[in-house]
């Protein structure tokens, strides 16, 4: 039996990915291996952040008992936690449910890509605004399928002149879906639409962080 580190369990819906606005069951797991300059989850991501301890099956059984039939798995950098791929494995062995993990981009995903009903990634690309785009593992945009997704969060507008360049190199949206969105409080999204609208980016989708419209910005356990 594995053992998780567990800093969050609750249910709310998907603030921003493919299935924003949809119910989803998320687990967040302790600890990150970067240290983005806008991190909003920065308490979860140390060693010692206070956890719950829970296997595997206490944790499939939490799922469960929700009712829900999505799960978002998330942290910190829910990958370099030990034995994940056992609870990946636990996860999308359920009937009916669907998995989903977001992953900072810095971690290969190749390892659990041959998970029966595999998980689908919200991979992030790290732009220069975060000050670990050196972090990055580009190698991970093999893998993608459309189940997938890669996010880019902006700290400035001229970052979307990168995003572009990687989302051509890669040929990234013949992959899977392309997810643009401001650091919360940085950038005008207006912004940003008139500069997919300049760029003819028919390929790329605007998206807000829903939650923090919803709820208070540094509400936790939404």
């Amino acid at each position: 039996m594995a053992h998780f580190n567990v800093v969050e369990r609750f249910v709310s819906i998907n603030g921003e990915g493919q299935h924003a606005g949809e119910l989803a069951v998320f687990i967040r797991l302790r600890k990150c291996n970067l240290a983005c300059s806008y991190c909003d989850t920065s308490w979860a991501c140390t060693d010692d952040a206070p956890a719950d301890v829970m296997t595997e099956d206490e944790l499939a059984e939490y799922v469960i008992s929700t009712g829900v039939n999505r799960v978002t798995l998330t942290g910190g950098e829910p990958l370099i936690s030990d034995d994940i791929d056992v609870l990946l494995r636990r996860l999308c062995a359920l009937s009916d449910i669907s998995v989903e993990i977001e992953t900072n981009g810095s971690i290969s995903i190749l390892p659990f890509t041959n998970i029966p009903n595999r998980p689908a990634f919200t991979l992030d690309y790290k732009l220069a605004g975060s000050g670990m785009e050196g972090a990055m593992d580009t190698a991970n945009y093999e893998y993608l399928t459309d189940i997938d997704t890669v996010k880019f969060v902006c700290s400035d507008i001229s970052e979307l002149d990168t995003v572009c360049d990687i989302t051509d190199k890669y040929s990234l949206s013949d992959k899977c879906s392309l997810l643009i969105s401001p650091v919360f409080g940085k950038i005008d999204p207006k912004q940003m639409v008139e500069y997919l609208i300049e760029h003819k980016r028919n390929d790329i989708r605007l998206q807000l962080q829903m939650h923090k419209f919803i709820w208070d910005p540094e509400k936790r356990g939404v």
